[in-house]
């Protein structure tokens, strides 16, 4: 037992090092200073919306789209797949309006889901680079071409990816806890990433890749929920690299009750879970670039998720007595050196992002034993979900995000 306890002990500090260090190597690459890349030439860039029931979003969507400030050509396509609210109509007046605004009305086509609809978008366009953006996504002016600027100028590059912040951040406490995770997790350890190992991730919306690579790494997979994830995969398989844009922002809502954002980030981990089987079924998933993003999965969704239950049954166990001082006490110290570890990455990220105030800095403090501790629940609830399907021989079918 006294080695299982120092094997344990070792991994999580070993863990605790790894995101300290990326926090530290985020900020750097954060705060510093870049040069201008501004491009002779522009590619043609096509911008492809996924919409499907979004009548709430879509007009403040396509508003801030049409006013993105690009030299080169851009041709929208809003992807409407077979939306039954006003979706389409509020396209259709946008395509009047605009000459390279068009509203494609999707096939109906199985398995449903986004994954589907973009390699439709992807079959009906021809530019040289195309992004994505979700419906209810309000892009700053100078995104798309920052994402294209370092996609051009960046050697090797399979395009580029920017940063999501979230528009309704101060609704209420949930939305202020997704922003932060936002801040910290899809930035912080991204920049991070990139500055030590040169690799980056897709974010899904407001990501940028060139045609020429979908030409080698194939379409979308239609059957994976988190298909950026899943494509990310393949780009890096081949050795292209996407590079993070910090500067290059979208604004995106989150959900505002935590019963959508169960069946979110159930979709989220069903994902996931595809994506940790689709690893595992091969070795060379675990070599060279490739084994940083297959570490990230492992880290978070095995090693994250054991590590937290075990702090758990530890510190349950010694209310009931089951361990000594002598026990109790490193593990004590170990759990207040993964606290100090996430507070400060919290603290850190509201500096650089200028969000610092004192009710964010109160969701920080409680963030950790209230919304990180919703990750056990949605797990275990996607795992049933994800078996069940596995043994019926059925897909799992995309969930939409209830919008606001």
């Amino acid at each position: 037992m006294r080695y299982l306890f120092l094997i344990n002990t070792i991994v999580f500090l070993v863990i605790i090092l790894y995101y300290s260090i990326l926090t530290i190597y985020g900020l750097y690459y954060r705060t510093k200073a870049r040069e201008s890349k501004v491009l002779d030439t522009y590619p043609s860039v096509d911008i492809l919306i996924p919409a499907h029931n979004e009548g709430k979003v879509i007009q403040k969507t396509l508003d801030a789209i049409i006013k993105l400030d690009y030299p080169g050509e851009v041709q929208i396509y809003l992807l409407n797949d077979n939306s039954k609210d006003d979706t389409g109509i509020i396209a259709e007046a946008f395509a009047k309006a605009y000459n390279n605004l068009h509203h494609i009305k999707v096939p109906k086509g199985e398995p449903r889901g986004k994954s589907r609809v973009l390699n439709y978008g992807l079959s009906i366009s021809n530019s040289l680079y195309f992004v994505v953006y979700d419906a209810d996504n309000q892009p700053e002016v100078q995104s798309l071409r920052l994402l294209v600027e370092a996609a051009v100028k960046i050697p090797n590059s399979a395009g580029a990816v920017g940063y999501v912040r979230t528009i309704n951040e101060n609704k209420n406490l949930l939305t202020r806890m997704i922003s932060l995770e936002f801040q910290v997790f899809q930035l912080l350890m991204q920049s991070g990433r990139w500055v030590l190992f040169n690799t980056g991730s897709l974010t899904g919306t407001n990501m940028l890749v060139k045609r020429s690579t979908i030409d080698k790494v194939g379409n979308y997979d239609v059957f994976a929920l988190a298909e950026d994830a899943e494509l990310t995969l393949r780009i890096t398989n081949i050795g292209q690299l996407l590079p993070i844009v910090p500067e290059a922002i979208t604004w995106e809502q989150e959900p505002e009750e935590i019963k959508v954002l169960i069946k979110q980030r159930t979709r989220w981990l069903h994902g996931n879970l595809y994506l940790l089987e689709k690893m595992f079924s091969s070795i060379d998933n675990f070599k060279g670039k490739m084994l940083v993003h297959s570490l990230q999965q492992v880290l978070v969704y095995i090693v994250f998720l054991t590590f937290l239950m075990l702090s758990h049954g530890w510190f349950i166990a010694g209310l009931l007595g089951f361990f000594n001082s002598n026990i109790q006490l490193p593990f004590l110290l170990i759990w207040y050196m993964s606290y100090l570890v996430y507070t400060s990455q919290v603290f850190s990220a509201q500096v650089v992002e200028k969000t610092v105030s004192p009710i964010n800095m109160a969701v920080g403090f409680i963030s950790y034993f209230t919304y990180c501790q919703l990750f056990i629940f949605l797990f275990f609830r996607s795992l049933f979900f994800y078996i069940k399907a596995k043994k019926q021989k059925k897909v799992i079918s995309w969930d939409k995000t209830i919008r606001f």
